[in-house]
Protein backbone atom coordinates (compact mmCIF):
# COMPACT_ATOMS: atom_id res chain seq x y z
CA UNK A 1 0.00 0.00 0.00
CA UNK A 2 1.18 3.48 -1.25
CA UNK A 3 0.61 5.97 1.56
CA UNK A 4 0.82 9.75 1.70
CA UNK A 5 3.20 9.37 3.96
CA UNK A 6 5.90 7.05 2.18
CA UNK A 7 5.09 9.38 -0.69
CA UNK A 8 6.02 12.52 1.01
CA UNK A 9 9.20 10.77 2.58
CA UNK A 10 10.41 10.01 -0.66
CA UNK A 11 9.11 12.89 -2.49
CA UNK A 12 11.40 15.00 -0.16
CA UNK A 13 14.41 12.88 -0.40
CA UNK A 14 14.20 13.09 -4.21
CA UNK A 15 13.52 16.51 -4.66
CA UNK A 16 16.11 17.61 -2.60
CA UNK A 17 18.95 15.01 -4.31
CA UNK A 18 17.42 16.32 -7.62
CA UNK A 19 18.20 19.90 -6.68
CA UNK A 20 21.54 19.43 -5.61
CA UNK A 21 22.09 17.36 -8.52
CA UNK A 22 20.85 19.54 -11.61
CA UNK A 23 22.79 22.65 -10.30
CA UNK A 24 26.14 20.51 -9.60
CA UNK A 25 29.07 21.49 -11.57
CA UNK A 26 30.82 18.70 -9.50
CA UNK A 27 31.43 15.01 -11.33
CA UNK A 28 31.80 13.52 -7.81
CA UNK A 29 29.18 15.25 -6.53
CA UNK A 30 26.93 14.08 -8.67
CA UNK A 31 28.63 10.48 -8.57
CA UNK A 32 27.82 10.08 -4.89
CA UNK A 33 23.77 11.06 -5.25
CA UNK A 34 23.23 8.33 -7.70
CA UNK A 35 24.98 5.94 -5.87
CA UNK A 36 22.75 7.63 -2.45
CA UNK A 37 19.84 7.02 -4.93
CA UNK A 38 20.44 4.12 -6.20
CA UNK A 39 20.64 2.73 -2.90
CA UNK A 40 17.93 3.94 -1.53
CA UNK A 41 15.83 2.69 -4.46
CA UNK A 42 16.81 -0.88 -3.64
CA UNK A 43 14.68 -0.20 -0.09
CA UNK A 44 12.25 1.68 -1.77
CA UNK A 45 8.37 0.17 -1.19
CA UNK A 46 8.39 -1.65 -4.57
CA UNK A 47 4.52 -0.61 -4.91
CA UNK A 48 5.90 2.79 -5.46
CA UNK A 49 8.83 2.20 -6.95
CA UNK A 50 6.61 0.61 -9.78
CA UNK A 51 4.39 3.75 -10.15
CA UNK A 52 7.19 5.91 -10.70
CA UNK A 53 8.96 3.64 -13.17
CA UNK A 54 6.92 3.61 -15.35
CA UNK A 55 7.64 0.38 -16.03
CA UNK A 56 11.56 1.13 -16.93
CA UNK A 57 14.12 -1.03 -15.88
CA UNK A 58 16.80 -0.05 -13.70
CA UNK A 59 15.26 3.27 -13.26
CA UNK A 60 17.12 5.65 -11.17
CA UNK A 61 19.96 3.11 -11.91
CA UNK A 62 21.09 4.47 -14.99
CA UNK A 63 23.66 6.84 -15.24
CA UNK A 64 22.91 7.48 -19.06
CA UNK A 65 19.42 8.64 -17.87
CA UNK A 66 19.52 9.57 -14.24
CA UNK A 67 19.14 12.97 -14.76
CA UNK A 68 15.84 11.91 -16.71
CA UNK A 69 14.53 9.72 -14.65
CA UNK A 70 14.79 11.62 -11.30
CA UNK A 71 13.08 14.37 -12.97
CA UNK A 72 10.16 12.30 -13.69
CA UNK A 73 9.84 10.47 -10.09
CA UNK A 74 9.81 13.79 -8.68
CA UNK A 75 7.23 14.87 -11.17
CA UNK A 76 5.48 11.67 -10.39
CA UNK A 77 5.28 12.31 -6.74
CA UNK A 78 4.62 15.35 -6.93
CA UNK A 79 1.15 14.88 -9.08
CA UNK A 80 0.70 11.51 -6.22
CA UNK A 81 0.73 14.10 -3.43
CA UNK A 82 -1.68 16.46 -5.09
CA UNK A 83 -4.15 13.67 -5.35
CA UNK A 84 -3.59 12.38 -1.92
CA UNK A 85 -4.55 15.75 -0.80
Amino acid sequence: MITKEVIEIVYSFLHQKRNVYIHSSLDWQKDDIEYAIASYVDEMNEELLRTISGGKADFLKEHSRFEEDITAAVNTLERMLGDKL
